[in-house]
C-alpha cells in the first residue's frame, strides 16, 4: 500500500531556502503551494502553485494554507541589524502574524508546522561549542529574540491546542538561489561582488567563526522534519564545524582564482564571536546528517552563480 505524501504549503516559498524546498517537494511528488511577496527566480518555480501575498496580511496567509497538511514557516520579514533598529516593528512583522497563523492552523486542521529558527542567534554568546539544543538561549539581538519567541509560542499552541510542530535551528545556509539582497548571506555576497568586480564590506576583523551548511542539506532536514515521529521537537541544523570569515574569503578567492577587494568596517555588537552547533540530536532522532563538504558546496554555489548571475 502506497502512503499518500502530505500536502505542503511553504510560507516564504519564493526566497532562498523556500525555492530549494519547493523544487524538492514538487520533484518528489508532494502537492506544493508557495506563498510570499515575490519569487526571486520565477522560472524555476513555474510548476509550483504560487500565491503572492504579505505575511502580515492575515487573511491572505490563512487562505494560502487551507486544505494543506504541513505548513513550512520560513518567513522572517526583518534581518538582524534592521531588527535591532526597530524592535517594535520586528515583533509586529514577525511574532504577531505568526500568532495569527498558528491560531488558523489549529482551526484549519493543519497536521504540523515546521519553523525555520536561527541556530546562529538563538544561543547568543554560547559557553559550550559546539552548542547543543539544551544550552541556554540568550540572544544578543532582537532577531534572535523574536525567533525564540515564536519557538515558545509553538510549544504553547501544542500544549493548549495539540498543534504539532518541529523547529529547525538553522545556522548559516548557503548555496544556489541565495542572493544577498538584504545584507544576509555572506558567501552569496562575496561571490556576487567578485563576479561584478566590486568591493566588499567586511564587518570586524574577519575572526568571527560561523557554522555554514549547504542548502540541500537544510532541505533534507526540512523534508524529514515534516514526517518525524520522535518525541524531540527542536533540532540544530548545521555542519557542526566552524570556519572564520577569513577562511571563507580565502576559500572563495582560491576557487574563483581572484582576490577580493575588501573594505574593512568596525565590528557590530550583534555578532557573536563564535557560533557552531552540535547536530547529534538531528542525527539520532531524524536520521539527518550534513552530507555536503564545504569545498564541494562552495564549488556548486560558485558554478550556479556564474551560470545565473552573470
Amino acid at each position: 500500500m502506497v502512503t499518500q505524501k502530505p500536502s505542503c504549503v511553504v510560507l516564504g516559498g519564493g526566497g532562498f531556502i523556500g525555492t530549494n524546498l519547493c523544487r524538492r517537494l514538487s520533484a518528489s511528488g508532494h502537492r506544493v503551494r508557495a506563498f510570499g511577496r515575490r519569487r526571486l527566480f520565477p522560472d524555476d518555480l513555474r510548476d509550483i502553485d504560487w500565491i503572492e501575498g504579505d505575511f502580515t496580511d492575515t487573511a491572505a496567509t490563512c487562505a494560502a494554507i487551507e486544505s494543506f497538511d504541513v505548513v513550512y514557516h520560513l518567513v522572517h520579514a526583518t534581518m538582524p541589524q534592521a531588527a535591532d533598529l526597530d524592535m517594535i516593528g520586528d515583533v509586529q512583522k514577525n511574532v504577531v502574524p505568526t500568532l495569527a497563523l498558528l491560531d488558523h492552523c489549529r482551526k484549519a486542521g493543519v497536521k504540523r508546522v515546521v519553523f525555520s529558527s536561527s541556530g546562529g542567534t538563538i544561543y547568543g554568546k554560547a559557553a559550550q561549542i559546539p552548542t547543543p539544543e539544551t544550552a541556554p538561549t540568550d540572544p544578543i539581538c532582537a532577531y534572535g529574540i523574536s525567533k525564540l519567541a515564536i519557538e515558545k509560542y509553538l510549544a504553547l499552541f501544542r500544549h493548549l491546542h495539540g498543534l504539532d510542530f518541529r523547529v529547525l535551528r538553522i545556522t548559516n545556509p548557503y548555496g544556489p538561489y541565495q542572493v544577498a539582497l538584504k545584507n544576509q548571506g555572506v558567501i552569496a555576497a562575496l561571490i556576487a561582488r567578485a563576479l561584478r568586480e566590486e568591493p566588499v564590506e567586511i564587518w570586524g576583523d574577519g575572526s568571527v567563526v560561523r557554522d555554514f551548511v549547504f542548502v540541500e542539506d537544510v532541505v533534507d532536514a526540512l523534508v524529514v522534519a515534516a514526517n518525524d515521529t520522535g518525541c524531540e521537537r527542536v533540532f540544530n541544523i548545521g555542519s557542526g564545524q566552524g570556519r572564520s570569515l577569513r577562511d571563507i574569503i580565502a576559500a572563495i578567492e582560491r576557487q574563483m582564482g581572484r582576490k577580493l577587494d575588501l573594505r574593512w568596517k568596525p565590528g557590530r555588537p550583534l555578532d557573536v564571536p563564535v557560533s557552531v552547533v552540535a547536530v547529534s540530536r538531528a542525527a539520532e532522532t531524524l536520521g539527518w546528517v550534513p552530507r555536503t563538504g564545504f569545498e564541494t558546496g562552495l564549488e556548486r554555489t560558485i558554478a550556479w552563480a556564474k551560470a545565473t548571475l552573470s
